[in-house]
């Protein structure tokens, strides 16, 4: 299970808000063949319309029958939000920032006079710029904004709010901050309508000014509380058992064994990282045992367990194990690959084997240990793929009957035979069109004969595609769920029929897989509260990281909450 990757990446990252939208065509696929398998309990690190309700789906079992979906990628241009714009060609950074420069003339001043004086708010954006042709080059972008009622800390697309003018029938926000690195920076946003409840659109502008170059983008929005105030906080049976508090950095992955939960946390403003230990042999009332935070070594993003070893995955030394055979009090052992300077994003075991996502470069690499000694990891093999392949490297991956499934961020989604580590192959790769997409991770399973992925991407508008993958060198889209187009998909584990998602401010959604073109919810519980502590106005927030050990139990870590426990639906 995995939260964004590091800033480094989310320069670029910026770039690839997605796209997507369905239409079918006639390729139907080969016959079924007899069932490989069953799906594993949890064999990965992380794990169409709105809201499917609640249905179980149809009883008739799936045939292996499909009709091949187009995939124009993660985000779907839905044109011009609004009629307000911002009027100045090539403006200054002060020109960016003066509302006069925005014309708001058709805008609706009784509605935003309602507008709630607090909130977080997640958005879509559409940028424009105009072409020498006369044509309209249009690329997506965001508005996501953070507003405190008794005067906190509001920010607008993660920079400090300088200018607020949110009463009287105006909504106006502008930031602005300086990078020693990436120049001074201002972002405006102007309030126009709001068509629906909790939804605001208008109209933005961003400029960058750098020492060597300077950017401008302009475009409209349209930007939805990301709390969902109009759907009961939970459906499908699925009740809360417990929930405690991770003092330490933003809590993004879980792992569970030996009646203890081990939750790793990543740094963010000031707040260091590391792991967290409970006792969890009362799911209903976790014991705290202890917590470990290294200097210079705590943004760890990913755990994982194998007998008394304890693997997790650090943006600073690689993989760090440690002894668990005293489970409330873990002991470091050693650091892998030992070199100091290794940035290890997730981690996975599969039988003798450890997994390890190393993105120190951007193309990365995946590593694998013999782990037939747990506590003594010996690298036997490190698989890289053509660039083309691997743009952003290994986000996350999962194993499934000798192959592994790569989740490629930028460069889409692998898949690699494993049975021989002398021997890697790359057996195929499924990419997006359009403006791209986010490879960030998949469950895979046999359904009907036919080998089955569900893979979900990461920011605004990714959501959850099924994928076949039986014919690696041919891989299509056959079914998709999606929510808002403001929120993103994370992790998710696969359980016989059933897909267990951490949708981030979504919170839990439980979907029903039997039918894997039509997945349909049966169940959810919504983790996300604006009131919580620490809680950001960013796209990562809420649901992120989510396991279930097979004790009729699910676990779920909560970038502000913390561990959620909830019985198994």
């Amino acid at each position: 299970m995995t939260s964004p990757l590091r800033p480094g990446w989310a320069l670029l990252s910026a770039l690839t808000l997605l796209l997507s939208a369905t239409t079918g065509c006639d390729d139907e696929p080969p016959p079924p063949v007899p069932d490989a398998g069953q799906q594993p309990t949890d064999s990965g690190t992380d794990a169409g319309s709105e809201d499917a309700g609640t249905d179980a789906g149809p009883e008739v079992p799936w045939d292996g029958g499909y009709t091949v979906l187009d995939d124009p990628g993660d985000w779907i241009d839905r044109g011009a939000f609004s009629a307000c714009r911002f009027t100045v060609e090539n403006p200054s950074l002060e020109a960016c920032a003066d509302p006069a420069n925005f014309d708001m003339s058709s805008c609706n001043a009784d509605q935003l006079a309602a507008v709630e004086q607090h909130g977080i708010y997640v958005g879509d954006g559409r940028s424009e710029r105009l072409l020498a042709d006369g044509g309209t080059s249009v690329t997506p972008g965001s508005a996501a904004f953070q507003l405190f009622a008794d005067g906190g800390p509001d920010k607008v697309l993660g920079i400090p709010v300088t200018t607020r003018m949110t009463t009287g029938g105006t909504f106006f926000l502008s930031g602005r901050q300086s990078n020693p690195y990436t120049g001074e920076r201002v972002v405006s946003l102007a309030g126009c309508e709001t068509p629906r409840p909790d939804v605001i659109t208008g109209c933005y502008v961003r400029c960058t000014e750098t020492p060597r170059a300077s950017s401008r983008s302009m475009g409209t929005f349209e930007a939805e509380r990301a709390e969902r105030r109009g759907e009961a906080e939970s459906s499908g049976g699925m009740r809360l058992v417990s929930e405690s508090f991770v003092d330490l950095g933003v809590p993004v992955d879980v792992y569970v064994t030996q009646g203890h939960a081990y939750v790793v946390s990543t740094n963010q403003a000031g707040r260091f990282g590391g792991l967290t230990v409970f006792d969890v042999s009362d799911p209903a009332h976790p014991i705290f045992k202890t917590s470990i935070s290294l200097p210079g070594d705590s943004y760890w993003n990913g755990v994982w367990a194998k007998d008394d070893a304890l693997y997790v995955a650090s943006a600073d030394t690689g993989v760090s194990v440690f002894d668990i055979s005293n489970p409330g009090s873990p002991e470091f052992i050693l650091s892998l690959p030992g070199n100091g300077n290794t940035n290890v994003h997730t981690v996975l075991v599969d039988g003798d084997r450890l997994y390890a996502s190393d993105v120190t470069d951007f193309v990365g690499s995946t590593r694998v240990y013999d782990i037939r000694t747990p506590l003594a990891p010996v690298l036997r093999q490190v698989i890289t793929l053509p660039e083309r392949s691997s743009l952003g490297g290994p986000h996350d991956f999962f194993a499934y009957e000798g192959r592994l499934y790569l989740s490629n961020a930028y460069g889409g989604y692998s898949v690699v035979d494993i049975t021989d580590l002398e021997n890697v192959r790359h057996l195929g790769q499924y990419t997006y069109p359009g403006f791209g997409g986010f490879a960030h991770h998949s469950a895979v399973g046999t359904f009907a004969g036919r080998t089955i992925a569900f893979e979900g991407g990461e920011f605004p508008g990714s959501h959850l595609r099924v994928l076949d993958v039986t014919d690696p060198a041919n891989i299509v889209k056959i079914g998709e769920h999606r929510m808002r187009y403001s929120t993103s998909i994370h992790n998710m584990i696969l359980k016989g029929e059933r897909l267990y998602v951490a949708w981030y401010h979504e919170g839990v959604r439980v979907l029903d897989v039997a039918t894997p073109t039509q997945p349909r919810q049966v169940a959810h519980f919504n983790t996300f509260r604006e009131t919580d502590p620490h809680r950001a106005g960013g796209a990562f927030e809420g649901a992120i990281g989510i396991r279930l050990p097979g004790d009729g139990y699910v676990y779920v870590v909560d970038t502000s909450r913390g561990l959620l426990i909830f019985n198994e639906p």
